[in-house]
């Protein structure tokens, strides 16, 4: 762990590092207060359901992703990547202006904006904090540095969903606080976006293309002319498959299968945050610091083995009537709740084992002149993963009426069938490959 420590101390790692982490902590504050503001109707100019009003907030943070990935990967090929960060950071707190402005006066739509606005924010900020990694870091940092991001960014979501629900159940539907709150981290996130070192220009000369689709269409082909960056990247947009099909369960799986409160979703989902930021840790710790495939494998059986771990420790669930347990009731009742929160947090674990080797040799082996547009192709089929995850959980659940244990096996299966594909695909490409870094 003394590379990782260098790290946290290091100038040219800790203001990325700090700027990434207040960002995704700002996204989760704001996207769980708007969540909470209009499940309680705290505003009141509702002209729809709440389920559809949750799922269109969903639905308006991702689709920035679709629309703005391609041409925010040519920007951050095209400019200073340092200035940049200062940009988005500013576009940042003007943002939560908005969404303050949206807070105070009880206004859905302006809170929606913001909402849209910042998941443009994060679609414009995801190439250049993924493609600066290896401009900051030396080769053998990379791993770390990536470990850290991803332990970083799991605890920035962890803490900005309780944050964000600390603040507005504590404010007694005064909005003022929460609004105060999104501006200050937004500020703290630019203060720290002030002292990112200066980066070399990827590709000065290059022409943006400002039409969306088409660029889209050409990212995605110039990634797919890279036959191991395309594969390194649908591996990565596997896990988002994944990790989004069993999160998005889990308020249902809380309520249904373990009878139990909205505090147990909050303890499930930090038992897997926190999994996947020691599982991040770890990684480097047991993998070494050279960029290798080696704990992806064992990642990738722990994503199938412990999904079946899960199921069946549902089963064993006993069926329950009247009130909902609690948080504390849920670790007196029995060990099968045990084994529910163990295999929670070792699917956390198994998902940091496998997705960090992946984000570093995605920027490794991505051309230099490029690699910002990699990580924007990236973005574009994580995202395209994640809705057909979406869809898929609607059909086996809503459509077929099939039980939430079998979605999670059938998951399973199908995880474990990609790794093979995976892992038999990429093991002989990676040995006559050649590392980009120095490009």
């Amino acid at each position: 762990m003394k590379q990782d420590e260098s790290l946290m101390t290091s100038r040219r790692f800790v203001p990325m590092f700090f700027t990434q982490f207040f960002g995704a902590l700002n996204d989760n504050v704001f996207k769980q207060a708007l969540l909470l503001v209009i499940t309680y109707g705290w505003i009141q100019q509702q002209s729809a359901p709440v389920s559809t009003l949750n799922n269109l907030a969903a639905l308006l943070f991702i689709l920035p992703y679709f629309f703005f990935s391609a041409t925010a990967g040519q920007i951050a090929d095209k400019y200073e990547r340092a200035q940049l960060v200062r940009g988005i950071k500013i576009l940042e707190i003007i943002i939560m202006l908005i969404g303050s402005a949206g807070f105070l006066l009880g206004h859905l739509w302006l809170l929606l904006l913001a909402l849209f606005l910042m998941g443009t924010h994060s679609t414009f900020f995801g190439p250049i904090k993924y493609a600066i990694l290896p401009e900051i870091l030396k080769p053998n940092e990379l791993m770390s540095g990536n470990a850290l991001f991803q332990s970083g960014t799991s605890m920035a979501i962890l803490f900005g969903m309780i944050l964000g629900g600390a603040v507005i159940a504590s404010s007694e539907g005064n909005l003022l606080w929460i609004s105060l709150t999104v501006v200050a981290i937004a500020c703290i996130g630019y203060v720290f976006s002030r002292f990112i070192l200066p980066q070399k220009v990827a590709a000065p000369d290059l022409d943006i293309d400002w039409n969306f689709i088409r660029t889209s269409f050409q990212t995605i082909t110039y990634a797919k002319s890279l036959p191991l960056v395309f594969t390194i990247l649908l591996g990565n947009s596997w896990y988002w498959f994944y990790g989004a099909t069993y999160l998005t369960q889990i308020p249902q799986l809380t309520q249904q299968n373990l009878h139990a409160s909205e505090n147990v979703v909050s303890l499930l989902l930090t038992f897997f945050s926190v999994g996947i930021g020691v599982g991040s840790l770890l990684c480097r710790k047991i993998g070494g610091s050279e960029i290798n495939i080696k704990m992806v494998p064992i990642g990738a059986i722990g994503l199938t083995v412990f999904a079946l771990y899960l199921a069946a420790s549902l089963a064993f669930v006993p069926e329950r009537t009247g009130a909902l347990l609690t948080l504390k009731d849920i670790f007196t009742q029995g060990w099968v709740y045990y084994h529910v929160m163990i295999a929670v947090t070792l699917l956390g674990i198994s998902g940091g084992f496998y997705i960090v080797p992946l984000y570093a040799m995605m920027q490794a082996y991505s051309p230099r002149s490029h690699r910002a547009r990699v990580v924007a192709a990236n973005n574009i089929l994580n995202a395209v993963f994640m809705v057909s995850s979406a869809i898929f959980s609607i059909l086996i659940l809503s459509v077929l009426k099939i039980d939430i244990k079998i979605l999670f096996i059938i998951t399973a299966v199908l995880s474990a069938i990609f790794s093979i594909w995976l892992l038999a695909r990429l093991k002989p490409m990676l040995a006559t490959a050649h590392l980009s870094l120095e490009d």
